[in-house]
């Protein structure tokens, strides 16, 4: 018997309302351990063996516990077939509202008491897709809450235009937007998760996130973009991105 997919289709106005739509508890159980094993294994056996830029240290190689952000993770063939799992995917097409595909999954982490926050963007300020048919859909691994820097969102951002970055000195994440000021904290709403639980946004939704201020917990998350197929690149803001980070 062929697994059941959710249908997601009731979280739409809500998405395009707000630019963001919380998931609780994504994935059935034997799917969650069998995604959180193979994390487990990438990290111990692949990671090591990968380039600088392709796994980032809050400190470096040296300390495994201040590992930070890894990319590209599709060069390992389970993460590779991930890409296709058809419950992320259905998410992501009833969301964005057409056929998707999946960019390379990402893992992102804040080690305790990390100093280092991730700043405020827009996700398609870095990909430079027209239309803006992108979904980031970000699956939480730990419990995260105010104390391990859960991400904020800036409700509706996406309805407006995109926001002038600049470089923002923060390893993984070069851009930030430069006039972020007391009106976009005003509406900012932090997102709390269970393990299992993911939150979806659109890809203009300005989001951000604090230093993680627990001493013993980290905030670990597994993520993945989607783009509809009808998106091309503006190379010419895709050049001007590129030149910007250098």
């Amino acid at each position: 018997m062929r697994p059941t997919i959710p249908a997601f289709q009731d979280l739409k106005p809500a998405f395009d309302r707000d630019g963001y739509v919380v998931v609780p508890q994504l994935l059935p159980q034997n799917e969650w351990q069998e995604l959180t094993q193979n994390l487990d294994r990438y990290i111990r056996d692949i990671v090591p063996q990968l380039s600088a830029g392709d796994a980032f240290y809050d400190v470096d190689r040296t300390r495994p516990e201040s590992l930070r952000q890894l990319h590209r993770m599709s060069q390992d063939s389970y993460f590779e077939a991930y890409r296709q799992h058809p419950v992320w995917r259905a998410l992501a097409e009833s969301l964005i509202g057409e056929p998707a595909t999946a960019l390379d999954p990402e893992w992102f982490n804040k080690p305790p008491l990390s100093q280092k926050g991730t700043p405020p963007h827009q996700d398609n300020y870095y990909f430079c897709l027209n239309p803006c048919h992108v979904v980031t859909i970000w699956m939480a691994l730990d419990v995260v809450d105010a104390e391990n820097a859960c991400v904020r969102y800036v409700a509706g951002s996406h309805l407006q235009p995109v926001r002038p970055h600049a470089r923002s000195g923060v390893l993984g994440f070069s851009q930030t937007i430069s006039d972020y000021g007391p009106a976009d904290i005003a509406r900012e709403v932090p997102i709390f998760l269970q393990p299992g639980d993911v939150m979806a946004h659109h890809g203009n939704t300005i989001h951000l996130a604090g230093a993680n201020r627990s001493p013993s917990r980290h905030r670990r998350a597994f993520a993945m973009v989607f783009h509809g197929n009808s998106c091309q690149r503006d190379e010419t803001a895709f050049a001007r991105y590129q030149a910007s980070a250098q």
